[in-house]
């Protein structure tokens, strides 16, 4: 029996989070969608959570919190991604120990991302 492996997507905007879980969806992979770091963390520790996708324009949330929020025993990647032009984001985030990439680079290669993270092992 096979542990099913998913993706947590923190991400305000609608049109882009039924983009990604169609996505995944299509691939036979699952991503769950949240907007806060409280729910994220509560669900963390479910421990079948294989990867965080972070839009680093949710309001709700801040990446420095989300790495608060990890558990210690849960080393698992965290991808974010943001507007090309808030440098600053994008480079906090990098700090924060998240691989970033601009949201237009996340959206072309997001079938590869997700088999990446959430394929069969």
């Amino acid at each position: 029996m096979s542990h099913t492996k998913i993706g947590l997507l923190i991400s305000p905007d609608l049109f882009f989070t039924s983009k990604v879980t169609g996505t995944a969806h299509a691939l036979g992979l699952r991503v769950e969608s949240i907007d806060d770091v409280t729910t994220a963390a509560a669900r963390l520790s479910s421990g079948d959570v294989a990867c965080v996708l972070f839009d680093l324009g949710a309001p709700r949330a801040s990446i420095t919190n989300l790495f608060a929020a990890l558990p210690a025993s849960a080393r698992i990647p965290v991808i974010a991604f943001g507007s090309h032009v808030n440098v600053e984001l994008l480079e906090a985030a990098q700090a924060a120990g998240a691989e970033v990439m601009p949201r237009s680079q996340f959206a072309s290669t997001l079938p590869d991302i997700l088999k990446k993270h959430l394929g069969a092992s």
